[in-house]
């Protein structure tokens, strides 16, 4: 891949300066990396010891609360049977411990009281009698008035809740101590809590088994009071991520945990992306970085003593990094400035002083390149070298314009456009020829002299003209004879509709730019226009080529303009040309003719003009024509009356007609034999 020399002096003085900003850059990120770490470990290390606190001081409020009730049965204090005791000293566990949502007690048979905290304002009294199927509960709601429980309103509501169908129930009577469990199931439907049971046992005989129930909503308002950051927060999962708690000052016994947390997704998923580097049951925290919506975030994965829970401490990670992050930012503000300024500055000089010259000089080169000759011009330039080669390519330009007389310039182009080599061979094509005679040349050179010469020259220009604009190349000039074609170098599948407008716009052009011969008349133009196969490529010797065309249709281009001297035309077309222009020019079948030279005979047409631009002949020409079939009929008198007709109608006259009359006459006189054909034989060029 090239690249100029603007963008090479550019680019070295740029990537100086980016590479001296990069490494300024690595080293404060490497320091603000090591910054977050240390930050964050130790904030992980603070919350990590709060909620250990927090939860030790749950299971001591838990064992305490079980201790004391195991304490009063087996004294006495209360009787397993005595409900309304045992409902007194409920209620007064729940209010000396307020981390306590639940105190239970379940017989063996099933019959379950149990005290249930309602947030820090309520409680209530639940009353389930033992018996198979749906059964009807006792509420008794109290609410807390001057740290007083006060009796408000007792209903009865249908449960199927069974307490021996609970796992904390069934171990605990079996086993010989307390034990903690995680539930689900609670006498009021799905709660997540945790729950420390264990049985009771007075003179020897079990009488139940009490349970002292957290509810994981007293953890989520634990984890409220920790301040993570200035925007960070604090959640348990479980092992499979599911929310056990998470921060909310509101959340209790009454009020669910709000799960709409905005950083909930990044706890969840940053323990999911761990999954398999990462052992929740195991005693090893665990570091990671995680991405959501464009934000990075510092999360901290610690397991908890409760089997499968995690501590996700999630931080966003701009809250360590944001005032490194905004020295970083004005030290890339200000190199980008340096670089800036120092990229314009470089690309100012190098345009300047070397880019602006050189891309001068370039242009200079495509138009020689393009044989565009006239355009070159000379740069002048403070450095030496630049300046010699804008001199040098000028005077190549001034030599060559010496030899662009004697070549066609536009055949040229497009060779080097088309990327044709200059070494022997071509390719047949189909192609249009076109032939264009000064009739009369021999004597109007005879009279005018060396006077000739301008005239010619006018005329050829004209003939040049014409031929590019209608996307023609000039083969070469023979004499007065200009030799032109269509469909090479560059493919053109209208080339014979061109060829017919290129033919009829040198008629024109004759007479409005008043090109005339020494008596003042426009000079009239005799063109033979003919279509074919034809071999176009270089031809010649090793020293001396020249792009041309050879074939038969081009001496039968050559023959046709000829031809017009023996009809008195001025655009003779032949058989192939008509078929390709097809319906688009206006044209008239004029004879069944053998050239000079061949034996066979083709028909030949006179172009007339283009459909939908010129005036449609349509009258004269079906007369002409009618006259043509008549003489082909070997019917000569009826033959004579349409050509006689066709010379009227025509304004001005028609020569082919007045030819076809002398025919048909001498055929009157002198009959043709049988194996008359009706086609004219050439006897010149």
């Amino acid at each position: 891949m090239r690249i100029g020399v603007r963008l090479a002096v550019s680019g070295l003085v740029l990537l100086s300066i980016i590479v001296s900003a990069l490494g300024v850059h690595i080293l404060w990120w490497r320091t603000a990396d090591a910054t977050s770490q240390t930050l964050a470990k130790t904030i992980n290390e603070q919350i990590v010891l709060a909620v250990g606190k927090e939860l030790f001081s749950i299971t001591i409020e838990a064992k305490s609360a079980f201790i004391a009730a195991r304490a009063l049965f087996m004294r006495h204090v209360i009787e397993a049977d005595d409900p309304n005791k045992r409902e007194f000293v409920m209620l007064a566990q729940l209010q000396a411990q307020p981390t306590l949502s639940w105190v239970t007690f379940a017989r063996p048979n099933g019959e379950l009281t149990a005290a249930r905290k309602l947030g820090d304002r309520a409680a209530e009294i639940i009353q389930i009698p033992a018996g198979a199927g749906t059964v009807e509960q006792s509420i008794e709601y109290y609410e807390i008035n001057r740290g007083d429980f006060e009796f408000e309103n007792r209903r009865k509501e249908p449960t199927s809740f069974k307490v021996t169908e609970q796992d904390w129930f069934k171990d605990s009577l079996e086993s010989q101590g307390s034990q903690w469990f995680s539930i689900s199931n609670l006498p009021i439907g799905e709660r997540l809590a945790v729950t420390l049971a264990g049985p009771i046992d007075v003179d020897g005989k079990r009488q139940g088994v009490v349970g002292i129930v957290v509810e994981l909503t007293r953890v989520s308002r634990a984890l409220s009071d920790l301040t993570v950051g200035k925007s960070g927060a604090v959640f348990i999962l479980d092992r499979n991520g599911g929310i056990i708690a998470a921060p909310d000052p509101d959340a209790d016994e009454a009020n669910p945990v709000k799960t709409n947390q905005p950083l909930l997704p990044v706890a969840v998923g940053a323990l999911k992306q761990s999954a398999g580097v990462y052992e929740p049951d195991k005693a090893e925290a665990f570091r990671t970085r995680f991405e959501k919506g464009g934000e990075a975030y510092e999360v901290n994965l610690t397991p908890l003593a409760f089997p499968g829970w995690s501590l996700v401490t999630v931080i966003p990670e701009a809250e360590f990094l944001g005032p490194v992050s905004e020295t970083i930012r004005k030290l890339v503000v200000v190199v980008a400035i340096l670089i800036v300024g120092a990229g314009l500055l470089s690309v100012w000089l190098a345009r300047r002083l070397i880019a602006a010259p050189l891309i001068k000089v370039v242009n200079e080169i495509k138009h020689v390149e393009r044989f565009e000759l006239e355009q070159v011009q000379r740069h002048a330039s403070r450095l030496d070298e630049i300046h010699n080669l804008s001199g040098a390519i000028a005077d190549m330009a001034t030599g060559l314009s010496a030899f662009r007389k004697y070549i066609p310039a536009d055949l040229v182009r497009r060779l080097l456009s088309e990327g044709t080599e200059a070494k022997l061979g071509g390719t047949v094509r189909l192609m249009t020829i076109m032939f264009a005679d000064v009739a009369g040349f021999t004597g109007l050179s005879e009279r005018l002299g060396d006077r000739i010469i301008p005239l010619l020259s006018r005329y050829f220009s004209a003939a040049s003209a014409e031929v590019q604009a209608q996307g023609g190349t000039i083969d070469k000039f023979i004499g007065d004879a200009v030799m032109a074609f269509w469909g090479a170098p560059a493919a053109n599948p209208d080339h014979a509709l061109a060829c017919c407008r290129a033919a009829l716009a040198l008629q024109r052009v004759i007479v409005t730019d008043n090109i005339c011969d020494d008596a003042g008349q426009p000079l009239r133009i005799r063109i033979g226009i003919n279509s074919g196969d034809i071999l176009v490529g270089n031809i010649g010797s090793d020293v001396r080529l020249n792009y041309t065309v050879i074939g038969d249709a081009v001496n039968v281009a050559s023959r046709l303009e000829g031809a017009n001297k023996q009809y008195g035309t001025q655009i003779m077309i032949g058989e192939e040309t008509r078929r390709l222009a097809s319906a688009r020019v206006h044209v008239r079948e004029l004879d069944r003719l053998a050239v000079y030279g061949r034996s066979a005979g083709s028909t030949v047409y006179e172009l007339l003009g283009i459909v939908g631009e010129d005036d449609d002949p349509t009258i004269w020409v079906r007369h002409y024509e009618a006259g043509l079939a008549a003489y082909r009929l070997r019917d000569f008198s009826a033959a004579i009356r349409r050509f006689e007709e066709t010379n009227i109608l025509r304004p001005g006259g028609d020569p082919p007609s007045r030819v076809m009359i002398d025919r048909s006459r001498e055929a009157i006189a002198a009959p043709p034999d049988a194996e008359w054909d009706a086609t004219t034989v050439a006897e010149t060029k």
